[in-house]
């Protein structure tokens, strides 16, 4: 039997807003350092074969994307693995850019989690955790982007291991995401907070844009990521449905 939104969302889609939560890709991009480089070919023209194609190199890691267990855990899940329903998930926002603006280093605690969730509710299941650290607005000047001190060590603010095990054990999480290149804080290079999620058998978002477009709580995630066998992730297009209702 064919399927409308109408059997699936109470009440239709009158009320349906989607929130792109993706950075166009081009080669103005900011790159993970030593990265492979945004590039965008033609391959065919109009004017000599009648119509236009492209061919594209990018990181996987690269723009808007998706990552994957294998990308810290040999032998864990790739980017060809996940079912389409992993894909489409509850979200909820951590706007925690007081605390950002004031140490580009912050690193979210479970007391954090606590605070959010006296105001909020307890997180539920199922849900992909989103820190927004305000570093979306940096993302068309990368030297603030990365933060890069002449250390060559990063900065930007992300989520702390504690907080990670946490949100995983006790709140059954289906990922993280952030507006940053990493959720571990940029100057952490052990990735602690990457290797407790990706344990766990978990996604990740990275270098999302539109944060400000959702609420805390009631948003659902649409998660494009290429289905890439062996891959450890994709550039991705993420949308952020709201005014679902409920959903059979």
């Amino acid at each position: 039997m064919k399927t409308s939104l109408k059997h699936i969302f109470r009440g239709g889609n009158a009320g349906l807003k989607v929130v792109d939560l993706t950075h166009p890709l081009d080669e103005n991009i900011p790159i993970w350092p030593g990265d492979s480089e945004f590039k965008l070919a033609a391959r065919a023209s109009y004017e000599k074969d009648g119509y236009l194609t492209h061919s594209l190199a990018v990181g996987e890691h690269s723009g808007t994307h998706w990552s994957t267990p294998n990308t810290f855990v040999p032998g864990g899940r790739h980017a060809g693995m996940f079912t389409p329903q992993e894909l489409v998930v509850p979200a909820v926002v951590m706007d925690i850019r007081a605390k950002t603006c004031q140490d580009r280093d912050y690193c979210l605690t479970v007391e954090d989690v606590t605070a959010w969730e006296a105001v909020y509710g307890e997180i539920p299941l199922g849900s992909l955790v989103v820190l927004f650290t305000g570093w979306q607005e940096r993302w068309n000047d990368s030297c603030s982007f990365f933060g890069l001190d002449r250390e060559n060590t990063m900065h930007w603010p992300g989520f702390g291991r504690d907080a990670v095990i946490h949100l995983v054990e006790e709140r059954k999480i289906a990922g993280l995401g952030t507006d940053t290149h990493g959720i571990d804080p940029g100057n952490d290079g052990a990735f602690k907070a990457s290797g407790a999620i990706f344990r766990a058998d978990k996604i990740v978002l990275e270098c999302l844009a539109g944060l400000d477009g959702l609420p805390a709580v009631g948003a659902m995630l649409v998660i494009g990521g290429l289905p890439l066998n062996g891959g450890t992730g994709s550039p991705a297009r993420v949308l952020g449905l709201l005014g679902l209702g409920r959903i059979y």
